[in-house]
Protein backbone atom coordinates (compact mmCIF):
# COMPACT_ATOMS: atom_id res chain seq x y z
CA UNK A 1 0.00 0.00 0.00
CA UNK A 2 1.16 3.70 -0.97
CA UNK A 3 0.21 6.55 1.27
CA UNK A 4 0.99 10.09 0.75
CA UNK A 5 0.68 12.24 4.19
CA UNK A 6 0.77 16.02 3.64
CA UNK A 7 1.58 16.36 6.98
CA UNK A 8 2.21 13.91 10.28
CA UNK A 9 0.01 12.54 11.96
CA UNK A 10 -0.03 12.45 16.26
CA UNK A 11 0.84 8.46 17.23
CA UNK A 12 -0.05 6.19 16.72
CA UNK A 13 -1.49 6.91 13.37
CA UNK A 14 1.98 6.97 11.80
CA UNK A 15 2.92 3.63 13.05
CA UNK A 16 -0.39 2.07 11.30
CA UNK A 17 0.56 3.49 8.12
CA UNK A 18 4.24 2.37 8.45
CA UNK A 19 3.38 -1.11 9.34
CA UNK A 20 0.77 -1.28 6.30
CA UNK A 21 3.00 0.52 3.53
CA UNK A 22 5.03 3.03 1.73
CA UNK A 23 4.73 6.05 3.46
CA UNK A 24 5.46 9.49 2.03
CA UNK A 25 5.48 12.91 3.93
CA UNK A 26 6.72 15.70 1.95
CA UNK A 27 9.18 18.19 3.63
CA UNK A 28 7.00 21.12 2.19
CA UNK A 29 3.97 21.94 0.59
CA UNK A 30 2.87 19.46 -2.08
CA UNK A 31 1.53 20.39 -5.57
CA UNK A 32 -1.85 18.50 -4.71
CA UNK A 33 -2.88 18.32 -8.00
CA UNK A 34 0.63 16.50 -9.35
CA UNK A 35 0.66 14.31 -6.36
CA UNK A 36 -3.41 12.86 -7.12
CA UNK A 37 -2.24 12.36 -10.76
CA UNK A 38 1.10 10.54 -10.40
CA UNK A 39 -0.43 7.24 -10.19
CA UNK A 40 2.30 6.29 -7.52
CA UNK A 41 -0.14 6.67 -4.30
CA UNK A 42 -3.13 4.27 -3.38
CA UNK A 43 -4.67 6.85 -0.29
CA UNK A 44 -3.89 10.40 0.40
CA UNK A 45 -4.42 11.20 4.01
CA UNK A 46 -5.25 14.85 3.95
CA UNK A 47 -5.44 18.10 6.78
CA UNK A 48 -8.22 19.71 6.50
CA UNK A 49 -6.13 22.56 5.05
CA UNK A 50 -5.24 21.16 2.19
CA UNK A 51 -8.15 21.65 -0.53
CA UNK A 52 -8.94 19.21 -3.16
CA UNK A 53 -11.03 20.98 -5.63
CA UNK A 54 -12.32 20.17 -8.94
CA UNK A 55 -8.95 21.21 -10.73
CA UNK A 56 -6.68 19.00 -8.17
CA UNK A 57 -9.19 15.97 -8.52
CA UNK A 58 -9.52 16.56 -12.27
CA UNK A 59 -6.66 13.75 -13.33
CA UNK A 60 -6.48 12.18 -10.06
CA UNK A 61 -5.91 8.47 -10.02
CA UNK A 62 -5.94 7.52 -6.12
CA UNK A 63 -8.54 4.85 -4.31
CA UNK A 64 -9.40 7.18 -1.46
CA UNK A 65 -8.97 10.47 0.51
CA UNK A 66 -8.70 9.82 4.30
CA UNK A 67 -9.31 13.43 5.86
CA UNK A 68 -8.07 13.81 9.45
CA UNK A 69 -11.20 15.66 10.09
CA UNK A 70 -15.23 15.29 11.13
CA UNK A 71 -15.42 17.93 8.41
CA UNK A 72 -14.95 17.13 4.54
CA UNK A 73 -15.86 20.86 3.18
CA UNK A 74 -11.81 20.91 1.85
CA UNK A 75 -12.73 17.95 -0.82
CA UNK A 76 -14.94 18.54 -4.02
CA UNK A 77 -17.01 15.60 -2.51
CA UNK A 78 -18.76 15.33 -6.49
CA UNK A 79 -15.31 15.61 -8.09
CA UNK A 80 -14.05 12.74 -6.29
CA UNK A 81 -17.31 10.63 -6.80
CA UNK A 82 -16.85 11.22 -10.13
CA UNK A 83 -12.83 10.40 -10.34
CA UNK A 84 -14.26 6.64 -8.09
CA UNK A 85 -12.26 8.45 -5.39
CA UNK A 86 -13.89 7.24 -2.14
CA UNK A 87 -13.39 9.84 0.69
CA UNK A 88 -13.10 9.28 4.74
CA UNK A 89 -13.32 11.51 7.44
CA UNK A 90 -12.99 10.63 11.47
CA UNK A 91 -16.65 11.78 12.97
CA UNK A 92 -17.52 10.49 16.67
CA UNK A 93 -14.46 10.93 18.46
CA UNK A 94 -13.99 14.37 19.14
CA UNK A 95 -17.40 14.65 20.21
CA UNK A 96 -17.19 15.52 23.27
CA UNK A 97 -14.04 17.61 23.10
CA UNK A 98 -15.66 20.18 20.26
CA UNK A 99 -18.30 20.05 22.63
CA UNK A 100 -16.40 21.19 25.92
CA UNK A 101 -14.92 24.15 23.78
CA UNK A 102 -18.11 24.78 22.95
CA UNK A 103 -19.53 25.50 26.40
CA UNK A 104 -16.20 26.92 27.40
CA UNK A 105 -16.80 29.55 24.78
CA UNK A 106 -19.96 30.16 25.85
CA UNK A 107 -19.04 30.35 29.62
CA UNK A 108 -15.61 32.34 28.90
CA UNK A 109 -17.79 35.32 26.89
CA UNK A 110 -20.50 35.23 29.12
CA UNK A 111 -18.13 35.90 32.44
CA UNK A 112 -15.59 38.14 30.49
CA UNK A 113 -12.73 35.57 31.21
CA UNK A 114 -9.98 36.66 28.56
CA UNK A 115 -10.62 40.60 29.41
CA UNK A 116 -10.66 39.51 33.11
CA UNK A 117 -7.31 37.76 32.53
CA UNK A 118 -5.48 40.32 30.88
CA UNK A 119 -7.07 42.92 34.08
CA UNK A 120 -4.76 40.74 36.23
CA UNK A 121 -1.59 40.03 34.43
CA UNK A 122 -1.54 43.88 33.71
CA UNK A 123 -1.34 44.32 37.47
CA UNK A 124 -4.83 46.61 37.91
CA UNK A 125 -6.61 43.91 40.14
CA UNK A 126 -6.47 46.06 42.84
CA UNK A 127 -9.01 44.40 45.16
CA UNK A 128 -12.69 43.36 44.79
CA UNK A 129 -15.66 45.84 43.56
CA UNK A 130 -19.18 45.58 43.31
CA UNK A 131 -19.49 46.27 39.53
CA UNK A 132 -15.94 44.88 38.38
CA UNK A 133 -15.94 43.60 35.36
CA UNK A 134 -19.81 42.00 35.69
CA UNK A 135 -21.22 39.64 33.10
CA UNK A 136 -23.78 38.01 31.82
CA UNK A 137 -25.85 34.88 32.88
CA UNK A 138 -25.29 31.65 31.97
CA UNK A 139 -27.61 29.72 34.45
CA UNK A 140 -30.92 30.10 33.50
CA UNK A 141 -30.77 31.41 29.71
CA UNK A 142 -31.73 30.62 26.50
CA UNK A 143 -29.53 28.29 24.06
CA UNK A 144 -30.12 28.33 20.70
CA UNK A 145 -28.72 25.44 18.55
CA UNK A 146 -28.41 25.86 14.81
CA UNK A 147 -27.91 21.97 13.63
CA UNK A 148 -28.76 18.79 15.90
CA UNK A 149 -25.90 16.43 15.10
CA UNK A 150 -23.25 15.31 17.38
CA UNK A 151 -21.72 17.65 18.22
CA UNK A 152 -24.53 19.68 19.19
CA UNK A 153 -26.61 16.95 21.44
CA UNK A 154 -23.03 16.92 23.31
CA UNK A 155 -23.43 20.36 23.77
CA UNK A 156 -27.20 20.63 24.83
CA UNK A 157 -26.54 17.95 27.35
CA UNK A 158 -23.78 19.89 28.72
CA UNK A 159 -26.39 23.21 28.90
CA UNK A 160 -28.96 21.41 30.41
CA UNK A 161 -27.11 20.83 33.36
CA UNK A 162 -26.03 24.31 33.39
CA UNK A 163 -30.21 25.38 33.80
CA UNK A 164 -30.11 26.81 30.21
CA UNK A 165 -33.42 26.82 28.27
CA UNK A 166 -32.10 24.62 25.09
CA UNK A 167 -33.34 24.72 21.94
CA UNK A 168 -32.57 23.88 18.49
CA UNK A 169 -32.95 23.65 14.48
CA UNK A 170 -33.25 20.43 12.65
CA UNK A 171 -34.25 18.74 9.57
CA UNK A 172 -35.15 15.70 12.13
CA UNK A 173 -37.48 15.41 14.31
CA UNK A 174 -35.82 15.64 18.04
CA UNK A 175 -36.05 13.08 20.49
CA UNK A 176 -33.22 14.36 23.16
CA UNK A 177 -35.39 15.44 26.87
CA UNK A 178 -35.26 19.78 27.60
CA UNK A 179 -34.80 20.05 23.92
CA UNK A 180 -37.08 22.29 21.62
CA UNK A 181 -37.07 22.31 18.30
CA UNK A 182 -37.86 25.91 16.98
CA UNK A 183 -37.67 27.12 12.90
CA UNK A 184 -34.26 29.03 12.29
CA UNK A 185 -36.37 32.92 12.53
CA UNK A 186 -37.44 31.75 16.46
CA UNK A 187 -33.97 30.72 17.43
CA UNK A 188 -31.89 33.31 16.13
CA UNK A 189 -34.85 36.11 17.77
CA UNK A 190 -35.01 34.03 21.20
CA UNK A 191 -31.28 32.75 21.93
CA UNK A 192 -29.17 34.50 24.35
CA UNK A 193 -26.21 32.15 23.14
CA UNK A 194 -26.39 31.36 19.19
CA UNK A 195 -24.19 28.11 18.68
CA UNK A 196 -23.26 26.83 15.45
CA UNK A 197 -23.11 23.19 14.65
CA UNK A 198 -24.14 22.89 10.84
CA UNK A 199 -21.64 21.84 8.38
CA UNK A 200 -20.56 24.19 5.29
CA UNK A 201 -22.08 23.89 2.60
CA UNK A 202 -23.64 26.50 -0.39
CA UNK A 203 -26.61 27.01 1.89
CA UNK A 204 -25.13 27.15 5.34
CA UNK A 205 -21.79 29.96 4.03
CA UNK A 206 -23.11 32.87 5.92
CA UNK A 207 -25.76 31.76 7.54
CA UNK A 208 -25.22 34.01 9.95
CA UNK A 209 -24.62 37.33 7.90
CA UNK A 210 -25.66 41.17 8.84
CA UNK A 211 -29.29 40.62 9.03
CA UNK A 212 -29.53 37.57 11.22
CA UNK A 213 -26.90 39.63 13.42
CA UNK A 214 -29.59 42.43 13.34
CA UNK A 215 -32.22 40.39 14.88
CA UNK A 216 -30.46 38.82 17.67
CA UNK A 217 -30.92 40.15 20.88
CA UNK A 218 -28.89 43.00 21.52
CA UNK A 219 -27.21 41.06 24.90
CA UNK A 220 -27.00 37.97 22.93
CA UNK A 221 -23.67 35.97 22.23
CA UNK A 222 -22.40 34.14 19.03
CA UNK A 223 -20.38 31.05 19.25
CA UNK A 224 -18.75 29.24 16.38
CA UNK A 225 -17.03 26.07 16.64
CA UNK A 226 -18.15 24.39 13.02
CA UNK A 227 -16.79 26.15 9.98
CA UNK A 228 -16.10 29.69 9.56
CA UNK A 229 -17.62 30.85 6.64
CA UNK A 230 -20.84 30.14 8.61
CA UNK A 231 -20.51 33.86 9.83
CA UNK A 232 -20.12 36.66 7.48
CA UNK A 233 -17.24 37.88 9.81
CA UNK A 234 -16.94 41.66 8.54
CA UNK A 235 -20.80 41.61 9.15
CA UNK A 236 -19.68 40.53 12.83
CA UNK A 237 -17.17 42.58 13.65
CA UNK A 238 -19.73 45.40 12.44
CA UNK A 239 -22.26 44.34 14.69
CA UNK A 240 -20.03 43.65 17.68
CA UNK A 241 -18.94 47.25 17.34
CA UNK A 242 -22.06 48.61 17.04
CA UNK A 243 -23.84 46.93 19.70
CA UNK A 244 -26.10 44.96 17.80
CA UNK A 245 -24.81 41.90 19.77
CA UNK A 246 -23.01 41.66 22.87
CA UNK A 247 -20.11 38.88 22.40
CA UNK A 248 -18.84 36.46 20.10
CA UNK A 249 -16.89 33.29 21.28
CA UNK A 250 -15.25 32.03 18.15
CA UNK A 251 -13.01 28.42 16.99
CA UNK A 252 -12.62 28.54 13.59
CA UNK A 253 -12.73 31.71 11.22
CA UNK A 254 -13.82 33.11 7.75
CA UNK A 255 -10.47 33.33 6.20
CA UNK A 256 -8.60 31.21 8.33
CA UNK A 257 -5.88 31.65 10.28
CA UNK A 258 -6.76 34.80 9.57
CA UNK A 259 -9.52 36.74 12.00
CA UNK A 260 -11.52 39.66 9.79
CA UNK A 261 -9.78 42.57 10.42
CA UNK A 262 -10.75 44.59 13.86
CA UNK A 263 -12.03 41.22 15.32
CA UNK A 264 -8.85 40.32 17.39
CA UNK A 265 -9.21 44.71 18.92
CA UNK A 266 -12.54 43.56 19.93
CA UNK A 267 -12.83 43.42 24.35
CA UNK A 268 -15.89 41.38 23.64
CA UNK A 269 -14.73 38.52 22.14
CA UNK A 270 -13.30 35.19 23.26
CA UNK A 271 -10.69 34.03 19.65
CA UNK A 272 -9.64 30.45 20.16
CA UNK A 273 -6.80 28.98 17.41
CA UNK A 274 -9.51 26.07 15.98
CA UNK A 275 -8.88 23.79 19.06
CA UNK A 276 -11.86 22.26 19.01
CA UNK A 277 -10.88 18.82 19.41
CA UNK A 278 -7.20 19.45 20.65
CA UNK A 279 -6.69 17.46 23.17
CA UNK A 280 -4.26 14.22 23.31
CA UNK A 281 -6.42 11.46 23.49
CA UNK A 282 -8.89 12.61 20.69
CA UNK A 283 -6.16 13.53 18.53
CA UNK A 284 -4.59 10.51 18.74
CA UNK A 285 -7.97 8.82 18.11
CA UNK A 286 -8.31 11.13 15.66
CA UNK A 287 -4.98 9.83 13.87
CA UNK A 288 -5.58 5.90 14.56
CA UNK A 289 -8.87 6.33 12.74
CA UNK A 290 -7.59 8.32 9.96
CA UNK A 291 -5.15 6.02 9.51
CA UNK A 292 -7.32 2.72 9.36
CA UNK A 293 -9.61 4.54 6.70
CA UNK A 294 -6.52 5.02 4.56
CA UNK A 295 -5.44 1.61 5.15
CA UNK A 296 -9.05 0.39 4.44
CA UNK A 297 -9.03 2.82 1.27
CA UNK A 298 -6.08 1.42 -0.61
CA UNK A 299 -6.99 -2.37 0.61
CA UNK A 300 -10.17 -1.43 -0.85
CA UNK A 301 -12.45 -2.52 1.73
CA UNK A 302 -15.65 -1.93 3.53
CA UNK A 303 -14.95 1.56 5.34
CA UNK A 304 -17.51 4.15 6.60
CA UNK A 305 -17.31 6.57 3.62
CA UNK A 306 -18.83 9.94 2.93
CA UNK A 307 -19.65 9.10 -0.17
CA UNK A 308 -21.03 5.47 -1.15
CA UNK A 309 -21.54 5.86 -4.47
CA UNK A 310 -17.93 6.47 -5.80
CA UNK A 311 -17.53 2.51 -5.05
CA UNK A 312 -20.77 2.03 -7.61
Amino acid sequence: MRFFVTMPLPEPGMTLLREAGTVVVPERSPDLAAVCASGEYDVVVAQLTDVFDAAVLAGARLRGISNYAVGYDNIDVAAATRRGIRVCNTPSVLTDATADVAMLLILATARRCVEADAFVRAGRFTGWEPSLLLGGDVSGAALGLAGFGRIARAVARRALGFGMTVRCTSRRPVDEPGVERVDWDELVARSDFLSLHVPLTAETRHLVDASVLRRMKRSAILINTARGPIVDERALVEALRNGEIAGAGLDVYEDEPRPAPGLADLPNTTLLPHVGSATRSVRAKMAESCARNAIALAAGEAVRVVNPEAAA
